[in-house]
């Protein structure tokens, strides 16, 4: 393989790489376009050197025949230590809350970013641009291709139970948000009862999670209206 063909794997896996971090970076996740660029670059370098031991072990036994009971050599070894400690960079992009997992995209972005790389260090590179549409598309536009309704969980603090939850059970009616389980718990501040219902929920597409919030928001009684992921 000489200079101009490396330089090329290298440059083609720094452009698409390049791509796929711009996207995690401007959506403000953990890894962003450096990352991206360096995962994809160094899986390339190995995919390389992966390709080069091979021809190197090849060359050799063509012109030392008696070698060739000695020489041995495995293409998908040094790719697949890629693999595994990619796996512990994604891992470290993953924020785990009590209420909620963050950075899963991420993660496997990075993962597809270094099979990305393997793919163009090995000089496959049909298969790792197509692979790179796909992933581009997945990132920027699968979510505005297809919508998918989730259920989703409500916490509604509140004072003065019954009317308060006459009036959540009469805009939960009248928007057509369909209730699965409800769950609550009652503090005692002072003198004054604080109920807390969580309740999960589903509802139309023409109806927002933002909306559901700031409307059951303006009710005087209300205490705290917030989102939490199921």
């Amino acid at each position: 393989m000489d200079t101009k063909e490396i330089l090329i794997r290298l440059l083609i896996s720094t452009f698409i790489s390049g791509i796929i971090g711009f996207d995690r970076e401007f959506k403000n996740r953990p890894a962003g376009i450096r990352t991206h660029i360096l995962v994809c670059i160094g899986a390339t370098l190995i995919a390389i050197i992966q390709s080069e031991i091979a021809n190197d072990a090849v060359e050799l036994v063509t012109l030392h025949p008696e070698l060739k009971p000695v020489i041995r050599t495995e293409q998908a070894r040094l790719i697949a230590q890629v693999v595994s400690g990619v796996g512990f960079l994604g891992a470290g992009t993953i924020i785990v809350t009590k209420r909620e997992i963050r950075g899963l995209t991420t993660a496997a972005s990075l993962w597809a970013v270094a099979g990305l790389g393997i793919s163009i260090g090995m000089g496959y590179y049909e298969a790792g641009l197509l692979s790179f549409i796909v992933i581009a598309i997945v990132l920027s536009f699968f979510n505005k291709i297809i919508k998918i309704q989730t259920l989703k969980k409500i916490e509604i603090s509140f004072v003065h139970k019954l009317p308060s939850k006459e009036f959540i059970t009469h805009y939960f009616e009248q928007h057509q948000v369909e209730v699965k389980d409800v769950d609550f718990q009652v503090d005692i501040v002072g003198e004054q009862r604080i109920y807390t219902y969580v309740y999960t929920i589903s509802f139309p597409r023409k109806l927002s999670y933002q909306q559901i919030v700031e409307d059951l928001s303006l009710y005087e009684n209300m205490r705290r209206v917030r989102l939490i992921s199921v």
